[in-house]
C-alpha cells in the first residue's frame, strides 16, 4: 500500500483549535535521540547519542480577529508553560503531546493566518 500524503487539518493548542492552511508544509519530529557515529582508533565506532526535543515546524494555520487568535497564540508563547498541543493529519491520524510555540510568531494580515514552530517535552505521541 502506497503512503498518503497531505496537509495537516488543524492543531489544537491549550483547548483552541485552529484550521491549518492547505499549502502548510509542516515537518513532524517525534523527539527522542539523534545518533552519531564517533570511530575508534583501532577501527571499531562508538554511538554516541543527543536527547532531542519534539517538534512540528512550519505550522500555519488561520488567525481569526474577532476571536483575538492573535493574542491568544502570543499569550501562550509568552507563559512559557507547556500546555497540551494536539495535530490532526488529514488521513484521521492525531499526533499529541505538550508543547509550546517557539521561534518567531509571525501574523499576516493580507491572508489572516498565523505562522509558528511547536516545541515540545518527551515525544509526540501518535493517539
Amino acid at each position: 500500500m502506497a503512503a498518503t500524503g497531505g496537509s495537516v487539518e488543524s492543531v489544537t493548542i491549550a483547548g483552541r483549535e485552529f484550521p491549518c492552511t492547505a499549502d502548510a508544509d509542516v515537518t513532524r519530529k517525534l523527539g527522542g535521540f539523534e545518533n552519531e557515529l564517533s570511530p575508534n582508533g583501532n577501527g571499531t565506532s562508538r554511538v554516541l547519542q543527543t536527547r532531542v526535543s519534539p517538534m512540528f515546524s512550519g505550522v500555519v494555520v488561520e488567525c481569526d480577529d474577532a476571536r483575538d487568535d492573535q493574542e491568544f497564540l502570543q499569550n501562550v508563547a509568552d507563559s512559557a508553560e507547556l500546555v497540551p498541543v494536539f495535530v490532526t493529519y488529514l488521513s484521521g491520524q492525531v499526533y499529541q503531546g505538550e508543547g509550546t510555540i517557539v521561534g518567531e510568531l509571525g501574523f499576516s494580515n493580507q491572508s489572516s493566518t498565523a505562522s509558528f514552530d511547536i516545541g515540545g517535552t518527551g515525544k509526540f505521541t501518535k493517539q
